[in-house]
């Protein structure tokens, strides 16, 4: 798809405006390619190396208190949710966000900083470690070959999906790792790969620790990381004043980014490295907003939309051909997801769950005209045995209840009941196009392949399918649309990020499925012509009535009943849309309240809940 040209408005008098109104705002001064920075104060965590000991007394990153949502306009000093939409919207693998694309990243940034600080050359082992959700679910989400790919240097975006069975096993064979690509170590996975089922790091339930050692056995350097959900990966102590998360990028990789390793000989050298790396991480939003409700009031202050809103902030670090392009790309890896799940010659998914893959019979039964124009289903009464003229049974064999009927028995239901031929009528087409569009996209996902964290993997489903529910069916103007669908998405997916967390082991599927869904809903009412009040409203009713889900990945695999929530989440996002689209905007629950909501029942839930398959489905489904 070429979105050459950005329209969000249509016609030429409201294009005209809209340029007059983007003159008008007063933007941060851009040099030289670089970002116009505030002023911020971090404390970022101290490094420890084996001449520092760890502080005692470390603060939460991701799940830490926030005060209830506040319905007054924000204080212009207020910053950004979270930093890009690309952030939100960043291309992986499966089967799931915080457990593969979080540890491979993780794994990425702590060889690149033995690099930097020119400590891997003196590496002959290494340790690592899995505590909580990333061990209890590691192995079915596929942790432990995802941490080891980030060791060798490899990224989510460009790991050769194919090879990465082979190379893990491969180490095992030879009880080696090359770390970063160059650096070949001792290694046996068995022994250097510790999971701690019953032990958590006090920070967040998706904790790592890596640890290099010398040829004497003395500790170089070590650091620990928290995947925090749709691929966010932090420090435990990456915050600032104002209580936000920070995002660290590598400046060739895009990726999110932090200080990591350093001997005790560079500390200095090391300390102004990190604030520099800081502040250029540190961007000011042209238009921020941290809440639903300043979202909003900045929209009807500026007269934007929202996806203006959040294009003129992504504006702020990228070139408007960058923010088109990068757009157009999240898109087609949506697509090719959808499009390799519905055409998969593979029948089963791994595991030892052996679930079917449906995406691909689905899509047949659609494609082949499976409804005819008289609205009856092309199957045909004649083919089916036990139908007949849609009154009367056939000849087949009279089921058990039939034969122990009296006379007099049918004679009381004669005249009362009639007998009804069992066709499919085709009344909501659309429920099979958004299940089917879904159902493809977690498939893959689930098989390992090349998905977008959307805002997590294990929801990678709900906003493709229902974006491309719309491009096929509804929309006008694609290039604009997926361009406004996407950043409108985006901008909800900040505010729960920012107010809540969009990771299953914190929330439970609420902060998965529950998100993209508020997600998809907003956008959606977004295309369809909502107002930001009306996008708003379907962003909190498609959360309202995901409250409290719970995460319980049957044998720790994002199968069951990861798939089917995806396609439901789908089908209520539309369904949240055009109740919202109904109204004038104007509700009684906000979405702030909603998010905050979340928040709290996130905190109530049991951890067995969330992502540990410790209750739910995961205990009541035998495998077999």
């Amino acid at each position: 798809m070429s979105l050459a040209v950005c329209a969000f408005t249509r016609g030429l008098s409201a294009a005209s405006r809209h340029a007059h109104r983007l003159s008008a705002l007063k933007l941060p001064r851009i040099e030289r390619g670089r970002m116009a920075l505030r002023p911020q104060h971090i404390r970022p965590r101290q490094l420890t190396t084996s001449s520092a000991e760890p502080d005692a007394n470390p603060q939460p990153s991701g799940g830490g208190h926030r005060t209830a949502p506040d319905s007054s306009e924000e204080h212009e000093s207020t910053n950004h949710a979270v930093v890009s939409a690309f952030d939100l919207f960043s291309i992986g693998v499966g089967p799931s966000s915080s457990h593969t694309v979080g540890p491979m990243r993780a794994g990425k940034i702590f060889v690149q900083d033995l690099v930097d600080h020119k400590i891997l050359s003196k590496v002959a082992s290494i340790k690592i470690d899995l505590y909580g959700s990333l061990a209890l679910t590691g192995i079915g989400h596929g942790t432990p070959n995802a941490t080891l790919m980030g060791l060798e240097g490899e990224l989510p975006e460009t790991v050769p999906t194919e090879t990465i069975i082979s190379r893990v096993q491969s180490m095992h064979d030879t009880s080696t790792i090359t770390l970063n690509g160059s650096h070949r170590i001792r290694f046996n996975p068995d022994k250097d790969m510790t999971l701690h089922y019953y032990e958590s790091l006090p920070q967040h339930p998706n904790g790592m620790r890596f640890t290099v050692f010398d040829g004497n056995g003395d500790m170089l350097a070590t650091n620990e990381y928290f995947s925090i959900g749709g691929g966010f990966v932090v420090n435990e102590k990456t915050q600032v004043a104002h209580g936000e998360n920070v995002y660290y990028r590598d400046s060739k990789h895009d990726l999110l980014h932090m200080q990591s390793t350093h001997s005790a000989t560079e500390s200095t050298a090391s300390e102004t490295q990190m604030d520099e790396r800081t502040q250029q991480d540190l961007i000011t939003a042209a238009l921020p907003f941290s809440t639903g409700t300043g979202l909003i009031k900045l929209c009807e202050r500026e007269r934007l939309s929202i996806a203006e809103v959040v294009f003129l902030n992504e504006l702020q670090w990228r070139s408007r051909e960058d923010v088109i392009n990068s757009a157009c790309r999240i898109w087609n890896v949506m697509d090719d997801s959808i499009r390799r799940g519905c055409l998969s010659s593979e029948s089963k998914l791994p595991g030892r769950l052996n679930v079917n893959r449906r995406a691909p019979r689905l899509y047949q039964n659609l494609m082949r005209g499976i409804y005819d124009s008289s609205g009856q289903g092309a199957i045909a009464a004649a083919k089916n045995p036990m139908i007949s003229d849609g009154s009367t049974l056939s000849n087949a064999t009279p089921s058990i209840l039939e034969t122990s009927l009296t006379s007099m028995q049918r004679n009381e239901l004669s005249g009362v009941f009639k007998k009804k031929q069992r066709i499919r009528r085709p009344h909501l087409p659309h429920l099979d196009y958004l299940s089917v569009y879904a159902i493809a996209v977690n498939e893959e996902n689930a098989a390992g392949g090349r998905v977008v964290t959307a805002p997590t993997n294990g929801a990678a489903g709900v906003i493709p399918a229902v974006l491309k529910y719309y491009l096929e069916f509804l929309s006008e103007d694609p290039s604009r649309d997926v361009i406004e669908f996407l950043f409108t998405s985006a901008a909800i997916g900040m505010l729960y990020k920012r107010g809540a967390s969009i990771s299953a082991a914190e929330m439970g599927c609420q902060g998965e499925v529950g998100v993209a869904c508020s997600m998809s809903a907003a956008a959606f009412a977004a295309v369809m012509g909502g107002t930001p009040a009306q996008v708003e409203n379907a962003a909190e009713i498609g959360m309202e009535h995901n409250l409290g889900l719970t995460c319980d990945p049957v044998d720790g695999l994002v199968q069951i009943p990861c798939i089917e929530r995806n396609a439901l989440g789908a089908v209520k996002a539309v369904t949240a849309a055009q109740l919202a689209l109904q109204g004038d905007g104007s509700h009684r629950v906000s979405l702030d309240q909603v998010i905050e909501t979340m928040r709290q029942t996130g905190q109530d839930m049991m951890n067995k809940y969330k992502e540990t398959s410790q209750g739910g489905l995961a205990v009541n489904v035998p495998i077999c």
